[in-house]
């Protein structure tokens, strides 16, 4: 089994390649040089493997949340391959991949991601059978929000802890054992999720894939942001 995967949901840039059970990663924080990144990791991933893209049975790719651009580029990137070698995507949650940032030791983790603008992406996963599992749906909110069921204590991942100076951190406290507020989704953790999913028989036509946003007024938000930086501007 071949796959190749793309992760751009946040400032880290990962791609990855799965070739009969090995990986291959390349992995920078790169704020705003993802599309610049990306292809080219693909063709030397591919090059090095000595694997040529008509031997790739899908593309992995995380779907978001995150920044809407990056998640935006993976959905385009992966679809374009997909489409030109006719061959499935396989989209997994970037807050799913990010869990396998935890400890191995770890069985309930809430993963977090800054979604700016004085929210955070949320999502808690339970350890079942040695698989992460979501409990409740995906959700984007206040740090002051989100909430965690009584009577477990969590591991907290990725970089919602550190937004807002900290301020899920500090109001969950009681509940974490722990925070890694520094850990970012990577592509390899994408295949982790991937390769069973697409054994599995889950890989999608390529035009089916949708973009998680979570935010449905994103284009709204960036408008409304614009024309209060003119207002002020002009104050």
């Amino acid at each position: 089994m071949k796959l190749l995967a793309f992760e751009t949901a946040t400032e880290a840039c990962s791609v990855a390649l799965y070739v009969d059970g090995q990986v291959l990663e390349r992995f920078e924080i790169a704020p705003r040089r993802h599309a610049e990144l990306s292809l080219p990791w693909a063709e030397a991933l591919l090059a090095e493997a000595g694997v040529a893209r008509s031997q790739l049975d899908a593309i992995a790719l995380g779907r978001g949340p995150g920044a809407f651009t990056g998640v935006r580029l993976a959905i385009a990137i992966a679809q374009g391959i997909a489409l030109a070698l006719d061959r499935p995507l396989v989209p997994v949650s970037t807050l799913q991949v990010l869990a396998l940032r935890a400890p191995a030791d770890a069985d309930y983790v809430l993963s977090s991601i800054d979604a700016r603008m004085g929210e955070v992406y949320v999502a808690r996963q339970v350890r079942v059978d040695g698989q992460w599992q979501l409990q409740g749906e995906e959700t984007v909110c206040a740090p002051e929000a989100v909430v965690l069921p009584d009577g477990t204590r969590w591991f907290g991942v990725g970089t919602g802890f550190g937004a807002a100076e900290g301020v899920l951190a500090r109001r969950l406290g009681d509940q974490l054992d722990g925070v890694d507020a520094q850990a970012l989704p990577r592509a390899s953790d994408v295949l982790a999720l991937a390769v069973p999913a697409f054994a599995r028989g889950e890989g999608m036509a390529p035009e089916r894939v949708e973009p998680a946003y979570l935010r449905d007024n994103v284009a709204l938000t960036l408008v409304e942001q614009q024309a209060a930086r003119a207002a002020k501007q002009a104050s």
